[in-house]
């Protein structure tokens, strides 16, 4: 059975990772413009972006299980295929229970690609290179969310319809799942293998091998909240900069200005993580986006506009330093399944999240949303302290 290099599966799974997270944000720049064409209301526009975590949230840990049988490769590139004819439905969609279904479906194609990337990443880099590749491939994933919305976000200015550039990504996607079958030679017994023997000859923890329930509990709080506060901000920030009488075409590109501090911020809250310690590197990120949301509220059009990158380097950096430490809570052979229950609770804040500050825009008004969700931040600095010993106990 041949093996495919440590480098080819980062190569490979940080190009998925910008091709699945650009797809998926994508949908942040579509909604403003959706809204118009569609007469769309704030809660439709949840509605709208709750579908595809919806069905992230569904089978993410589902792909997670199956993997750990079957392999990633062929998941992977199956899922990735899903992606690109939904998105190619999404191109000829009418009306908004069209929309739903297609970006229900793509979200379902995504839901295989965080698991089972982060688990081909972490088994080809058991050691200390684990952080550093982790962190790489983190980073990708904002190089596709900036891509993709930069993109969209400019021919949208230029006057080009929606439908296009929608269109040429599912076909990327489709062209993506290709890719996987042809770089990725490694199969189902290598996952087989991780899933049948410990490493370091260890016991066998049974279920889902997390060494500490409290600290891998807090750090789940802690991802629910920062994932709640990012995808909330991401959802209503284009409607705030409307309200600050931006046009909706410059109003869209918040998101990917957004995503250019969140590309630095994964980057250098991982070097920071090694140099300070996770729980500094989490209090000052997290501190750092309450009250850079709460000022977008108060400053003025062009400053509150310029605000944004900084913004993104707090909002996404924290992600990188709290996906990094799963591999010092669970047994390896478990990840997996960790990996995709851990997934699965981001999912799921973005599907509740953002139906929950869109239904609270509707009623007191997109400021009214905004705030809450600024305020929320502060609220992961109390479950750093439940987090702190059991990063002691793992020598971390």
């Amino acid at each position: 059975m041949s093996r495919t290099s440590p480098q080819r599966t980062l190569t490979t799974c940080c190009a998925m990772h910008t091709l699945h997270d650009g797809l998926s944000d994508v949908s942040y720049v579509l909604l403003p413009i959706l809204a118009q064409a569609f007469n769309l209301s704030l809660a439709q526009v949840g509605i709208i972006r709750s579908a595809h975590r919806a069905s992230m949230a569904l089978f993410q840990t589902p792909a997670g299980l199956i993997a750990e049988r079957l392999g990633a490769r062929n998941l992977l590139a199956f899922g990735t295929g899903c992606a690109g004819l939904a998105f190619i439905a999404l191109g000829q969609s009418a009306g908004f229970a069209a929309i739903l279904l297609a970006l229900f479906c793509a979200g379902f194609g995504s839901a295989f690609q965080h698991p089972l990337c982060s688990t081909l990443i972490s088994h080809a880099y058991p050691g200390d290179g684990r952080r550093a590749a982790l962190g790489t491939y983190n980073f990708f994933g904002d190089v596709g969310k900036f891509a993709f919305g930069g993109a969209v976000s400019l021919l949208f200015v230029a006057g080009v319809p929606w439908q296009l550039p929608v269109t040429v990504f599912g076909s990327l996607a489709l062209a993506g799942a290709l890719s996987i079958l042809l770089l990725l030679h490694e199969t189902a017994g290598r996952g087989s293998q991780h899933a049948a023997a410990p490493s370091g000859g260890g016991r066998t923890r049974a279920g889902w091998g997390i060494r500490n329930r409290q600290g891998f509990t807090a750090l789940c709080l802690i991802e629910i909240i920062d994932g709640s506060t990012r995808t909330g901000f991401l959802t209503f920030v284009a409607f705030l900069m409307i309200a600050k009488n931006l046009p909706a075409g410059w109003a869209a590109l918040s998101v990917p200005l957004i995503l250019i501090g969140g590309m630095a911020g994964k980057l250098a809250c991982g070097f920071l993580a090694e140099r300070i310690g996770i729980i500094r590197t989490v209090v000052i990120t997290e501190v750092a986006t309450g009250i850079g949301i709460l000022l977008m509220l108060v400053l003025p059009d062009v400053a509150a506009y310029l605000l944004l990158p900084l913004i993104g380097v707090a909002l996404n950096g924290t992600s990188s330093v709290l996906y990094a430490t799963i591999g010092d809570l669970v047994e390896p052979h478990r990840l997996p399944r960790v990996f995709g229950l851990f997934y699965t609770i981001n999912s799921v804040c973005g599907l509740i999240v953002p139906i929950a500050f869109g239904l609270i825009g509707d009623a007191f008004g997109v400021t009214t949303s905004i705030a809450l969700i600024g305020m929320l931040a502060f609220a992961t600095l109390p479950l750093c302290l439940m987090l702190k010993p059991a990063l002691r106990a793992a020598n971390v």
